[in-house]
């Protein structure tokens, strides 16, 4: 390559950097228009660069392949420079983020990434990608390549780049800045490389505008791809292949040439400061081998479950085994680094999922390495993996007994998961947090956060400043996507709290939706309402009346509502009469088991107003039904209000009971719709909001 470009070996001139360097180009292709027929040094049909990451799937950025019809392209790609060039044809199999039309030059915004899967098997070279949650680089420096047209000639280069910074860091836009040298047009989505620890980190999104060097997005950033409701899970076919390769490719004699563990280890790499580059591989393939975790909520459990292991709040968070392995390299202790990862695979191990037949080789294949890796240990530590292991094989007997006796019939080879019940668990949650601006009423500060149950402070995920009320929507739904990603569970989707300014209370979140053509957030899961400014709540009551400890009332109504049988109490309409909202000392007369409805909170007729709600909660109330929608007859209102609550088990089961009904208005069950619009605030006064200072004693 030309000298203008600063191309060459990353930096250093040993044997090993240069075998990588082969390894790195040998995996990048160049990425054509599909249909238009391809010649040998044409650039005319040249689209940009991208790289193998496992048999037959090739990642690459969004805006390089969207803008062809139908998302098909063709793949040019050669193993080695003695080879002539070959062309594939391939499928945008996944893109991110989804977008529609066609993209402006330099403004397709971040992730940027897209997985082309190829439409016939080839023979290639692949990558080795970085199990890392986060990028980590071994040094400040990284290595690229990709492919350019410079004088109408298509050529493949590469080069050296210095890590300067992060922009947006802990959003969903976040990119590593890269500077030092020119990116010429083309070589978006080759490669970025961690020359140190000898593995693929980032794909090259843009260059600079002015000056050297450009973008760059992290490859855990995949980890993001939508959940499939059925069907193939694009993540975890693409590394299980991935780790299967390259566990493969270490095994076969059939080649001289040296895999990616054989220059790792010539690097000095050493993942997790306990495992040698070739044990990474063999156990990543045996992992590679069992079904993926059921959700990313059961992956952190596991981690959640190991000694001494304190797991950090990452964005995005762990997908796949692989990802969990890569999280104990960064957060082991020197000393006791083996044996986490001995125990992280036992809890594979243990880990629900579904029954398969395949997967009890794939058991047994992985209780053998670690009973192998173990051998050097102390025989206490021994003895207690043989107990585990008989454990897991007894409660698998037993469940498979269960099975058998209650008429499942099946073959005696099927292991049955080993289920905890969900009852056991705390409950699954995300919370969003708005905060009205009160100098610019019409923007707020948000964060969205996970967790938080009683006396315990949710972990926060994102925040953001200054962002519009009636846009807000679009700017949270990346943040929440995640968030839910955390927590879902297969059947069991976590619930979504929107703590919201008084004021705002009736913002429509249940209605929002994290893509164009998703359902509404209230049918996918429970979404309630909190307050998130208890503390401005508009206060009609008079000094010598007020209650002399708010907080406390608003305990013991919570404590007495939440066992008994609900009664729903509407508060300003009589049979669709209009009437005020009783005062604040009236209201706190009202008996414990009162769900306060109101059916005209947002009528402009009302004298009411914003100050009726908050009467409601200066009261003491903790669980509260309204409309945001006052206009239309409200006797149907009035009577599913009255049928949900009354009818119920107590407002301990409300949530369940709205999402449900927002599920059938979802559906199109017309006998639901009087809830089309109905907003449940459901404000535990034991779940501390973050930052509130909102913790009280414990229930």
């Amino acid at each position: 390559m030309s000298a203008g470009y600063g191309g060459g070996a990353p930096e250093g001139d040993g044997a090993a950097e240069l075998a990588l360097r082969d390894l790195v180009l040998a995996a990048t292709v160049r990425i054509h228009r599909a249909g238009s027929g391809y010649a040998p040094g044409e650039p005319v049909s040249f689209l940009g660069s991208g790289f193998f990451v496992a048999p037959n799937w090739v990642l690459t950025c969004a805006h390089v392949v969207h803008a062809e019809e139908g998302g098909e392209v063709t793949v040019v790609y050669r193993n080695s420079p003695y080879d002539d060039p070959r062309p594939v044809p391939g499928r945008v199999a996944a893109m991110l983020p989804e977008q529609t039309g066609r993209p402006v030059p330099g403004s397709w915004p971040a992730p940027d990434l897209a997985l082309v899967r190829l439409r016939e098997p080839v023979g290639h070279t692949c990558v080795y990608v970085s199990e890392r949650p986060n990028p980590h680089f071994g040094g400040t420096r990284v290595f690229y390549a990709g492919w350019t047209a410079p004088r109408g000639r298509l050529q493949i280069l590469d080069g050296a780049l210095t890590v300067q910074g992060t922009i947006s860091a802990w959003s969903p836009e976040e990119q590593v800045r890269l500077g030092h040298n020119d990116l010429p047009s083309g070589v978006s989505g080759g490669p970025v490389v961690d020359p140190v620890r000898g593995e693929v980190v980032g794909v090259l999104k843009s260059r600079a505008d002015h000056g050297g060097g450009g973008t760059s997005i992290g490859v855990e950033r995949l980890r993001t791809l939508r959940l499939p409701a059925d069907g193939e899970d694009v993540y975890q076919s693409v590394f299980h292949a991935h780790d299967r390769y390259h566990r493969d490719r270490q095994q076969s004699a059939d080649s001289p040439d040296p895999t990616w563990a054989d220059i790792q280890g010539e690097l000095g790499a050493r993942p997790g400061r306990t495992l040698t580059p070739q044990q990474r591989g063999e156990l990543l393939g045996l992992l590679a081998d069992l079904p993926p975790p059921v959700s990313t909520r059961g992956l952190l459990d596991v981690l959640r479950a190991l000694p001494d292991f304190r797991v950090p709040s990452l964005v995005p968070a762990p997908r796949g085994w692989r990802d969990g392995l890569g999280l104990l390299y960064e957060h082991a202790r020197q000393d006791g680094a083996l044996k986490l990862v001995l125990d992280y695979a036992m809890g594979v191990l243990a880990a629900e999922r579904p029954p398969a037949p395949s997967a009890l080789a794939a058991e047994r294949a992985l209780w053998e390495w670690v009973r192998h890796t173990a051998a050097g240990l102390d025989s206490g530590y021994r003895h207690a993996l043989a107990q585990r292991r008989t454990e897991l094989l007894v409660r698998a007997q037993v469940a498979h007994a269960q099975a058998a006796f209650s008429g499942g019939g099946r073959d005696t080879a099927v292991r049955e998961p080993v289920r905890s019940p969900l009852t056991a668990r705390p409950e699954s949650s995300v919370l969003l947090v708005v905060l009205r601006r009160g100098w610019e009423p019409d923007h707020c500060d948000w964060s969205v956060s996970v967790g938080g149950g009683t006396d315990q402070e949710p972990a926060r995920l994102y925040e953001g400043e200054r962002a519009p009320l009636d846009g807000l929507a679009d700017h949270v739904a990346a943040p929440l996507a995640e968030a839910f990603r955390h927590c879902d569970e297969p059947g069991r989707p976590a619930t979504l709290y929107a703590a919201l300014p008084h004021l705002h209370l009736g913002l429509p979140v249940d209605d929002w939706r994290l893509t164009p053509d998703g359902p509404p957030l209230g049918a996918e899961r429970p979404v309630l309402v909190r307050c998130s400014d208890r503390d401005q709540l508009p206060d009609e009551t008079p000094a010598r009346e007020a209650y002399e400890d708010p907080d406390a009332e608003r305990r013991d109504r919570w404590r007495r509502l939440r066992p008994r049988p609900a009664h729903a109490e509407v508060l300003d309409c009589d049979d669709g009469v209009r009437r005020p909202v009783p005062d604040t000392a009236a209201l706190r007369a009202l008996g414990p088991q009162t769900v306060p409805v109101l059916c005209r909170p947002g009528d402009p007729r009302s004298a009411d107003g914003p100050a009726a709600l908050g009467r409601v909660l200066r009261a003491g109330f903790g669980v509260v039904l309204w409309r945001r929608r006052p206009d239309g007859v409200c006797g149907e209102f009035h009577r599913g209000v009255k049928t949900a609550v009354d009818d119920g088990e107590g407002a301990l089961f409300l949530p369940g009971v709205l999402h449900a009904l927002r599920e059938q208005v979802y559906a199109g069950l017309t006998e639901a719709y009087w809830a089309h619009g109905t907003t449940l605030l459901y404000d535990d006064p034991h779940r501390p909001l973050p930052g509130t200072g909102d913790l009280l004693e414990a229930p």
